[in-house]
């Protein structure tokens, strides 16, 4: 049912380990890197010669270009060439697209080529070094969750503030937003199609044997990640808009709400490793708690609309509560950033550049005198709760593609090889 073989940490030095991320809008938790597989051992005898060439050149070269674009990854400045002739997001993304189809036929009518080849990633997330697993369904979930970090990583390029050719302040432009939105949606699109269709297909005892990297907790949590960031984005261009009303923007604040609680419910009890792991669960409560001052600044304006000497209770008492989440999502962020890897906060932008100023702002006008009055347990008590919403935006509907067609052309060639080869075998 697939062979499995764990590399425990620090043996073999394979794993990248920068000291510095740089800035960081999108947090991307390391890239798994594929090790070298030669296909012509496990499938020599399985497969035509061109079929199983395709393979090795389609892995091979996500092989080398994966680890050309790990130790730079997150970075806002990349490498615009090297000796294999130029190695970005875009073309390893494109790689694995082209790698996909021609995998897929090893597990093609639950073919029991599936479990011929051990495929051998190094981790990021895990204690194990590497992971080897003699199933191609592991294959899949890997390339998967690789297509969606590869997403997250081009979003967070987009989502750095540029300085313009005029000199004005750094700002991530409307286009770029948008932009993002859409990766963000195509990168949870991959995780929910891995976690629906991927991992069922692996037996349950190899699915607990799994690195965290890819355990289900963690391919939710990234979804969850990618709608919230994206709810985010959308909060910030509703701010920008004098169309938007308070209810739009206190339903997407709370929807943001939602996100980060599920993804940090995902995450909570994982056991990832310090560095990569212990930055990505740090990650999630610091915009899960920045969400929250979001949704009570808004949540607090509505109530204030009320004009009765109740509303106007329960507003101060959503702005303090907004308060308090703010300073604690400083708190959170500087904890983000001082685990390592290092990285650092872009400068401000969006929705958090507007209510950084905003939340102190309100929240000292409506309290005044009375705010030293009330300890952080006694604002949380009578904080009002938080509307319900569900979350409007969901992954794109990924699908896996069919086998190309030279499987359909091989199959009764592979069938027949598999028949001769002794049972023992």
């Amino acid at each position: 049912m697939g062979c499995l073989v764990s590399t425990p940490k620090d043996v073999g030095g394979n794993r990248r380990r920068p000291g510095s991320i740089g800035d960081v809008s999108v947090y991307v938790p390391g890239f798994r890197i594929p090790k070298p597989v030669d296909f012509s051992l496990s499938l020599g005898d399985h497969l035509p010669k061109n079929l199983m060439e395709s393979l090795s050149a389609l892995r091979t070269r996500i092989v080398v270009m994966a680890g050309q674009e790990a130790p730079t990854v997150s970075r806002s400045k990349r490498k615009s060439a090297t000796q294999h002739g130029g190695s970005t997001l875009a073309d390893l993304h494109q790689a694995l697209e082209d790698y996909l189809p021609v995998l897929l036929g090893l597990v093609k009518d639950g073919s029991q080529l599936q479990h011929k080849v051990q495929f051998v990633w190094i981790n990021q997330e895990d204690d194990a070094e590497e992971t080897a697993i003699s199933n191609a369904w592991y294959e899949v979930l890997s390339v998967l969750h690789l297509m969606a970090m590869l997403s997250l990583s081009q979003a967070n390029l987009l989502l750095l503030p540029r300085t313009s050719a005029a000199g004005y302040h750094p700002k991530v432009s409307e286009e770029s937003r948008r932009a993002s939105i859409d990766i963000f949606l195509k990168a949870a699109g991959y995780l929910d199609c891995a976690i629906r269709n991927v991992l069922p297909q692996l037996p349950t005892p190899l699915r607990k044997d799994l690195p965290v990297d890819l355990a289900e907790g963690v391919l939710r949590a990234l979804c969850l990640q990618a709608l919230g960031q994206s709810v985010d984005i959308q909060l910030g261009m509703a701010i920008d808009s004098a169309k938007a009303t308070l209810a739009v923007k206190r339903r997407l604040a709370c929807e943001m709400v939602k996100s980060w609680q599920q993804a940090q419910d995902n995450i909570m009890n994982l056991p990832l490793a310090n560095g990569w792991g212990g930055k990505h669960r740090l990650f999630i409560k610091w915009k899960y708690v920045e969400a929250k001052a979001a949704a009570y600044y808004y949540h607090g304006l509505i109530l204030d609309e009320g004009n009765t000497e109740r509303s106007h209770g329960m507003d101060v008492a959503a702005l303090q509560a907004a308060d308090e989440y703010f300073k604690e999502s400083r708190r959170a962020c500087e904890a983000f950033n001082a685990a390592s890897p290092l990285s650092r906060n872009p400068p401000l932008w969006g929705t958090m550049k507007y209510l950084s100023d905003k939340i102190p702002k309100d929240t000292s006008s409506k309290v005044r005198i009375n705010q030293d009055l009330y300890s952080y347990e006694k604002i949380m008590e009578t904080a009002p709760t938080l509307p319900d919403f569900d979350l409007a935006l969901k992954p794109d509907d990924f699908q896996l593609p069919p086998p190309v067609s030279s499987w359909n052309e091989e199959t009764a060639v592979a069938g027949q090889a598999s028949s001769n080869r002794p049972k023992s075998e």
